[in-house]
């Protein structure tokens, strides 16, 4: 038996046109200069300085590689990223299921209030100076906690996480509470089992957060001990050396080389975990828009 299919219209092949070539532009602005730089890490100084841009090593080198892998202040400042993101990352899904869970409840007082509060931060901010002047009186300066705690909830992943919550029947919770389950077991037994989706995409936008970000270190930490990967890697760009490379000796490698091999290093760990939480994201992000 035939199965009916569906005859597409001139104006359908024509949308599809459209969307196929809009996914290969962008697909294709994200892979050039990613190859690019990959080659560039590989590559050595007379290359780069002779052929300027290329996607495919014509020989390879890998003393850029080398420069940075020998140096201790990019394997600390590294260690500090990892740890900020894994605790950060942590910390955060955490605050952000145990605030979404009571605010998905129509029944808790000033709710809308409450809401209202979070929209408004994500709008508004009280400016670079007053937030130094706050974190300064904390006493959070040169602090590994200025890392975690100012940056602990937004205001979007726990919307998103809320109305998650709202999908989900209320009696499932009431047959629970009739057996005689808490608020507490309600949420890591039933809610939790069923969220995983909109969790692993809230960890996934919290660890790329903490990954990415190096603005807090420049303004509030100046403790070398306590610098991020990407701080460091924002040094090098500029400068083309770590702070500990201004007096070594050694071999001598090419700037762009010696930049491009710190990138390729930074990105690795993001790189390897995407494909991970990739097939919760977008059901995560659908189901979690949903309801407001």
């Amino acid at each position: 038996m035939k199965k009916n299919r569906i005859r597409k219209t001139k104006e359908d092949y024509v949308v599809d046109f459209i969307v196929y070539a809009i996914a290969i532009i962008v697909a294709v602005s994200i892979l050039l200069p990613f190859m690019q730089v990959v080659t560039i890490s590989m590559s050595p100084a007379s290359v780069v300085n002779r052929n300027g841009f290329h996607l495919i090593p014509h020989e390879f080198d890998f003393s850029g590689y080398s420069k940075i892998m020998s140096d201790d202040n990019f394997w600390h400042s590294y260690l500090n990223t990892i740890i900020r993101a894994v605790v950060g990352t942590f910390l955060s899904v955490a605050v952000t299921i145990l605030t979404a869970y009571p605010l998905s409840k129509t029944k808790l007082p000033h709710r809308k209030g409450i809401m209202l509060f979070i929209v408004f931060t994500m709008y508004f901010s009280g400016g670079m100076i007053p937030t130094y002047l706050l974190i300064k009186n904390l006493g959070l300066l040169n602090n590994f906690l200025v890392y975690l705690l100012p940056c602990l909830v937004t205001g979007f992943a726990l919307i998103i996480t809320r109305n998650f919550f709202m999908t989900i029947p209320e009696a499932l919770e009431e047959s629970a509470k009739i057996d005689g389950a808490s608020n507490f077991t309600v949420l890591m037994r039933i809610y939790l089992p069923l969220a995983t989706p909109v969790v692993a995409t809230i960890a996934l936008w919290y660890c790329v957060q903490h990954w990415n970000s190096w603005m807090d270190n420049m303004l509030y930490v100046s403790d070398q001990s306590l610098y991020v990967l990407q701080y460091l890697l924002q040094t090098i760009l500029n400068s083309g050396q770590t702070p500990d490379m201004e007096q070594a000796v050694g071999i001598v490698v090419h700037t762009e080389t010696m930049k491009m091999a710190a990138l390729v290093l930074s990105l690795i760990p993001i790189v390897c975990l995407y494909p991970f939480l990739q097939k919760y994201f977008i059901k995560g992000m659908i189901v979690g828009s949903v309801k407001g």
